[in-house]
């Protein structure tokens, strides 16, 4: 697919585009939509993550309402499933104003049983809802080069195909509403058990008298061809960092990410009978690995266990 490029003038006049949650990721997935033909409309709690499109040309709404009187496609790009709730169905939530033939898409990791439950709940006004999560990382979505996880129908998918063109280079139709987010927390237990298996090789290493940078910079080396948990690696030790420590933020929000999507991926795995005996190490070792200790999940987690009442 060619990146960056709105391949509809010879078709049918460009869709208004809305774009709900200016963040790390919606940020610079939104401004690529800038020169979108049909315009952009952006919405953010924060004046500051808005203000920089105003000047470039954007509108501004100031609720996800006011994004569905302008916008016939939303995306939205925020922290979880009560705040994708909020944004789709609350008093002054997209549904409130969208008119049918609206389409929303949740790029924000969820459940997918949120996802199916909200896009029953939108079809209900004629409104379709796509669960489309991206893999990529803050650099993707600059470059215009995430990759983008479509879970809808096939005349959804048509839809948001060549808009979502304008921020991915990889848009897959992974099923029906619910897919593309089943689809992301495959991928991402598989990243995140890898960034646990990290903090192990490093402790091996240290007990074996190797030295861990160098241990890191021999995986980088190959995980710029190959790709990997090498991304992680540069720190100098493997000790337990202090909240002192340039390190502790960084992999805290690692861990806080990691941990939401393994109890999602663990959750899907218990509703299909996958047995995920890793992914459950995982959850509740990978702030452990990473340096900072189990995150507010693992702990809920292990207290339950602790009382009986399982996960």
């Amino acid at each position: 697919m060619t990146k960056n490029t709105h391949p509809q003038e010879d078709t049918a006049p460009a869709r208004p585009i809305g774009y709900i949650g200016l963040g790390d990721m919606g940020a610079p997935m939104a401004r690529r939509w800038l020169d979108w033909p049909g315009g952009l409309t952006v919405c953010d709690m924060r004046t500051e993550a808005t203000d920089p499109f105003a000047a470039a040309g954007a509108a501004v709404a100031a609720t996800a309402a006011d994004v569905a009187r302008r916008a016939e496609l939303i995306s939205v790009t925020v922290v979880d499933d009560d705040q994708v709730r909020a944004v789709v169905t609350g008093p002054d939530g997209i549904l409130s104003t969208a008119r049918p033939g609206t389409a929303i898409a949740v790029h924000s990791t969820i459940a997918d049983t949120t996802a199916a439950e909200l896009a029953r709940t939108c079809a209900e006004q004629g409104v379709e809802l796509v669960d489309a999560p991206i893999s990529g990382g803050a650099g993707g979505a600059h470059q215009g080069s995430l990759a983008v996880m479509v879970g809808g129908t096939e005349e959804a998918f048509a839809a948001v195909r060549e808009p979502f063109g304008a921020w991915a280079d990889l848009v897959v139709h992974a099923g029906p509403v619910g897919a593309g987010t089943r689809m992301k927390l495959a991928r991402n237990l598989l990243h995140f058990v890898a960034f646990t298996a990290v903090g192990e090789a490093q402790r091996l290493a240290a007990a074996a008298g190797l030295d861990v940078a160098d241990l890191g910079k021999v995986v980088r080396h190959s995980d710029a061809i190959t790709g990997g948990p090498g991304a992680i690696m540069l720190r100098e030790d493997a000790d337990a960092l202090t909240p002192g420590d340039d390190w502790y933020p960084i992999m805290t929000h690692v861990r806080d990410l990691g941990e939401k999507d393994l109890s999602l991926a663990l959750a899907l795995g218990r509703r299909t009978q996958v047995p995920l005996p890793l992914a459950e190490l995982a959850f509740g070792a990978l702030g452990g690995a990473l340096g900072v200790g189990p995150g507010p999940a693992a702990e809920a987690a292990a207290e339950d266990t602790t009382n009986g009442d399982g996960r």
